[in-house]
């Protein structure tokens, strides 16, 4: 791996890990479901304009499209959607803790579900990653975290999930930055009705924290995020790229824990740091199983 792959690995896992922190700050002050669909709308614009003007084509595969809708409406929509929700009542560390966990779901649903193979080493990282996720969570429930935002992030985390087995073999061609601006556009819809559905009013408390948190969740994790991933899956592939997600815990608590004051205990570091050897040995494992045979 090269350093320009190293350094878009750390970039990425880092801001996609402070997303929860800018999130936990926007649903303070605004409702989080019009506020994640008129972010989605913003950064689907910006993103279309700009792949329309480097010569990328709307004009997809039916594969393609199928990919896009699915992540569209999952991650953007339900996945993100309820993480959204959940953090009116959740702190930020805990939802990136969960979320953290979706490299190691989808290795057990393709292993359990699907049949496929997973080497010893992968069947470690996964005990090992369900035992960090164990300590936590009984850390904090006995601590009095709020059930009803805890399960909507798991539902959000087994949606993502679901969207990444169903659509991971679909190759986005040449139109990376395109297919990402359709997808925010699909999520934005999908939260707009959404919104509605629910009854959300236009309650907002200005501030210079929540205009910065909000500019911030719409360029960054919203579209560069996203657009380095792509961009790094066609340097080193999907299985090495991967890897890189076993830092989002770590990156998760240390950014809600500067910038928010969130609490961490001793229980909840001990976690981070098993969930964080199991994630990698999860991905070292599958990066063993596409380097040879079992």
């Amino acid at each position: 791996m090269d350093f320009r792959a190293l350094a878009m690995g750390l970039a990425f896992a880092f801001i996609w890990a402070s997303a929860f922190t800018s999130a936990r700050i926007i649903v303070a002050d605004a409702p989080p479901l019009t506020a994640l669909s008129l972010r989605f709308l913003i950064s689907g614009l910006l993103g279309v304009g700009i792949a329309a003007a480097l010569g990328q084509s709307w004009r997809l595969t039916r594969a393609q499209w199928k990919a896009t809708a699915i992540f569209g409406i999952s991650q953007n929509g339900l996945y993100l959607g309820l993480n959204f929700v959940a953090m009116q009542t959740l702190e930020a560390s805990m939802a990136a803790i969960i979320a953290s966990t979706m490299p190691l779901l989808v290795a057990l649903f393709g292993w359990l579900v699907l049949g496929e193979r997973v080497r010893p080493l992968g069947v470690l990282g996964l005990v090992v990653g369900f035992v960090g996720v164990a300590i936590i969570m009984g850390s904090r429930i006995s601590g009095g975290v709020d059930l009803y935002g805890l399960a909507l992030c798991v539902g959000g985390v087994f949606a993502l999930t679901a969207a990444t087995l169903a659509v991971r073999s679909a190759s986005s061609g040449g139109n990376v930055l395109m297919i990402v601006g359709l997808q925010m556009l699909m999520g934005a819809a999908a939260l707009g009705v959404a919104a509605l559905a629910a009854g959300e009013s236009w309650d907002v408390t200005w501030s210079w924290k929540l205009v910065a948190a909000f500019a911030y969740t719409t360029l960054f994790p919203g579209l560069v995020a996203t657009l380095i991933w792509f961009l790094l899956v066609r340097r080193i592939g999907a299985v090495r790229a991967a890897t890189f997600h076993f830092l989002s815990p770590f990156f998760g608590v240390s950014i809600a824990a500067l910038l928010l004051g969130e609490r961490l205990g001793p229980l909840d570091v001990t976690g981070v740091a098993v969930i964080m050897a199991g994630i990698l040995a999860v991905q070292l494992s599958k990066q063993a199983r596409a380097a040879g045979p079992a």
